[in-house]
């Protein structure tokens, strides 16, 4: 199909996802806890920092909230390498759809364009060598609303009409998404950007308290998540010194 990115490379030669030798016995690093929920303006997504091997903490500076284009990106829990990789393409096809049609690829070509980037990657997921579990987030122009999608290692897509999770730290976080979905003072959906920021660095901090595979705030080394907003304008990144301040006021004091 004329402005298929990925159909060019493959004709080109190119193969994604081909397993490693079974067997190998090797722990590849992973990338752990993500999420993504609406606000009032519309998309928070946020990733802790930790990348972790079996039981070693291979790297505390990972960014797993990847941009692919000005109004969308793809979280990542999974094999960074694989994951890293997926983005890459991504990025360059919905390039070269803009490029070759003068026009953006539609929001739905976008999330089927994540979804064959998987299904051609379920090899390497089921010999364990490179499972991604991501989260995608952007807006949609013809519907005018920011939304959230979430895959399996499979490509099955699910839309998290209000919150989505991935990662080790998951269950943690979801619990608590629901609760203060369901029964908080004020639901997501009515939360400021400030409200928002606040209740993504209180919910990876939770995680990392009870999942030793999700990376906290470090203070003493300057680490902190990355959160980034997603609105009808375009895609913003939170700066450290804005997370330093809200950590500080507004959740460090309640751990």
């Amino acid at each position: 199909m004329q402005g298929d990115f990925f159909q060019l490379l493959k004709e080109q030669g190119y193969q994604f996802g081909q397993p490693a030798a079974a067997g190998s016995g090797v722990d590849l690093p992973s990338a752990t806890t993500i999420l993504a929920f609406k606000y009032r303006d519309g998309v928070l997504v946020a990733g802790d920092r930790r990348a972790t091997a079996g039981n070693m903490v291979m790297y505390d500076r990972t960014d797993k909230v990847l941009e692919i284009d000005r109004h969308s990106v793809m979280a990542i829990a999974g094999v960074p390498a694989t994951a890293y990789e997926m983005v890459r393409i991504l990025e360059h096809s919905f390039k070269y759809y803009r490029r070759t049609q003068l026009q953006e690829l539609s929001f739905e070509g976008k999330l089927r364009a994540v979804s064959k980037l998987l299904k051609e990657n379920v090899a390497a997921a089921l010999a364990g060598t490179g499972a991604v579990v991501p989260v995608f987030a952007g807006y949609d122009f013809e519907q005018g609303a920011a939304k959230i999608f979430f895959y399996d290692i499979l490509g099955a897509e699910f839309e998290g009409v209000e919150y989505a999770v991935s990662g080790s730290g998951s269950p943690t976080i979801r619990g608590i998404l629901h609760y203060v979905n369901t029964w908080g003072e004020r639901p997501l959906a009515v939360m400021t950007e400030e409200e928002a920021t606040v209740q993504a660095l209180r919910l990876l901090t939770s995680a990392a308290e009870f999942d030793s595979a999700t990376g906290g705030v470090n203070r003493e080394a300057s680490l902190y998540p990355v959160i980034k907003f997603i609105t009808q304008e375009g895609l913003r990144t939170v700066p450290d010194s804005t997370l330093k301040q809200l950590f500080e006021t507004k959740v460090s004091r309640h751990v």
